[in-house]
């Protein structure tokens, strides 16, 4: 299970460039002009935010996916960021990885300018809508994606943690990588 912080729509084909994933996705996403129809067909996972219960469907699904194989995904933060911060990951899904015993792998991601300051203009993220979003990203020259990939975290590491307190190691681990 790869567990990262999320930026922009872009953080999702990079991370799919190296490795095949099946991302875990707010279920909003499938009503959106083409991108619902591209990932509705790459067998993304969708969870249904405003019910509760429905977290309890999807670790279920995402357990029998990892248990299957499966490279999976998530954003734990919920949303995106302008990649100034990150907020506080919620830990409901990291269940899954426990329930499956899993290898966790945290990947910190991140967009410089080539000062090495934060290139914003890549985020989807606020106000900015997803046409803009991708309009502020073609208008770029040489725009940069930094995957960040920490040393993956293997069941017997947090076999005496529970799902709040490995979510909180991931989100200092990434937090740490994103400082420097």
């Amino acid at each position: 299970m790869l567990v990262a912080n999320h930026i922009s729509w872009s953080d999702i084909h990079a991370l799919n460039s190296l490795v095949p994933l099946r991302f875990i996705a707010k279920s909003e996403i499938k009503n959106w002009p083409i991108f619902g129809y591209l990932v509705s067909k790459a067998n993304t996972l969708f969870i249904d935010r405003s019910k509760r219960q429905d977290a309890k469907r999807t670790i279920d699904i995402a357990y029998t996916s990892l248990q299957n194989g499966d490279n999976l995904c998530f954003f734990p933060e919920g949303t995106t960021t302008d990649g100034t911060e990150i907020k506080p990951f919620k830990s409901s899904l990291i269940q899954a990885a426990i329930l499956a015993k899993s290898t966790i792998w945290p990947v910190a991601i991140h967009y410089p300018k080539p000062d090495g300051s934060i290139n914003t203009k890549i985020a989807y993220a606020g106000e900015t809508t997803l046409v803009e979003s991708m309009h502020s990203m073609l208008l770029q020259k040489e725009p940069v994606i930094v995957l960040h990939f920490l040393t993956p975290i293997s069941p017997s590491e947090y076999a005496d943690m529970d799902r709040r307190s490995l979510t909180l190691h991931i989100e200092s681990l990434i937090r740490k990588q994103l400082v420097r």
